[in-house]
């Protein structure tokens, strides 16, 4: 337990403090799943959440139950799958997490996931949109290339989208490009880095990694690239079908929702890579791109540009957007066919 407290920089005993500033309800839909578990514990040991909301089509308040026995201060509800009990658990929220959705097994990619989790993604979204639409949306249902335009396009529908609100979470790319550089370079992963840019499936993962002051060549390169890009899969082969990269991801969900408690709570210079609405290859498809963003009390407060990058980078990128137009497009599209 104590790393996980180091991860959120605080210890299990610091007091709240009385300003509103500091009140935030986190919820999460998707509480009972694999990424939804782990993901409402470490949720329930960070310090800035003051009310943890958990929805679940099944076990959610069984959830709620288990984890409200942590001794941290915030309080948490378990909500059952009803409409009014779904409105009930967005209405007042600061910061929505959906994880919802069915897992990847063995051989499937994440846009075989599709059919399935855009219908999850889609029914959610409608809900936030109506019970909470000035919250922080934050999607790791995958495919995320798709799944944040399906958002974003109910919220236009539903005439409250805000683009500062919108991010897809992509923070596992981060945390995995990092810990696979350290262990190649044997340094600390916690005082890696790696700028990890483009979408969140595959070829569209573009590590950069000569932002970091590494550089690799030849087949070592290309293997960390690829480790980087399908880390994934090396997960759902190990688990034998039971199961995909569920704690990784609860970890880089429940980051990415500090950095963003921590950038609405007034601390400056928050800068976390999410794949977001973003102007840098509008004019090539990509109406949503990941780079490095600034977060601020508004969500979004500034979109980096990717910078200096190699050729070889370069390439990466070039096959990045080519693919990830076509992942943008095909979640447009199943809002317009699917309302």
């Amino acid at each position: 337990m104590s790393a996980a407290r180091q991860i959120f920089g605080a210890v299990q005993r610091r007091s709240f403090s009385a300003s509103t500033r500091q009140a935030s309800k986190v919820t999460v839909l998707g509480a009972a799943g694999g990424i939804g578990q782990p993901l409402s514990l470490l949720l329930k040991l960070n310090p800035r959440v003051s009310e943890l909301a958990l929805y679940d089509i099944r076990m959610a308040p069984g959830v709620a139950a288990d984890i409200s026995h942590i001794n941290t201060k915030s309080h948490v509800k378990g909500y059952g799958a009803t409409p009014s009990e779904l409105a009930e658990c967005l209405k007042g929220s600061d910061i929505i997490l959906i994880p919802a959705g069915v897992p990847r097994k063995p051989g499937m990619t994440r846009d075989d996931l599709f059919n399935t989790n855009a219908s999850i993604v889609r029914d959610l979204a409608k809900a936030a949109a109506k019970s909470a639409p000035e919250a922080n949306v934050l999607v790791i249902s995958n495919p995320v290339n798709s799944t944040v335009p399906i958002c974003a396009e109910v919220y236009k529908a539903a005439g409250v989208y805000n683009p500062k609100r919108l991010f897809g979470v992509t923070t596992l790319d981060v945390v995995r490009a990092s810990r696979f550089i350290s262990q190649l370079k044997s340094t600390d992963p916690a005082n890696e880095n790696i700028t990890v840019i483009g979408g969140h499936s595959g070829a569209t993962i573009v590590p950069l990694l000569s932002q970091s002051g590494y550089e690799l060549k030849g087949e070592e390169l290309d293997n960390y690239v690829h480790r980087v890009q399908f880390g994934g899969d090396e997960v759902v082969q190990a688990k034998e079908g039971a199961g995909s990269a569920t704690l990784s991801m609860a970890m880089a969900g429940a980051r990415f929702a500090e950095s963003l408690l921590k950038a609405a709570q007034g601390q400056k210079g928050v800068i976390e890579p999410t794949f977001v609405d973003s102007p840098l290859f509008k004019d090539q498809g990509c109406d949503y791109f990941a780079s490095n963003v600034e977060l601020g009390p508004n969500g979004v407060e500034k979109i980096h540009p990717v910078g200096k990058i190699t050729p070889f980078e370069q390439k990466l990128l070039d096959v990045c957007v080519g693919d990830l137009a076509k992942n943008i497009a095909k979640g447009v599209q199943f809002v317009k066919e699917n309302p």
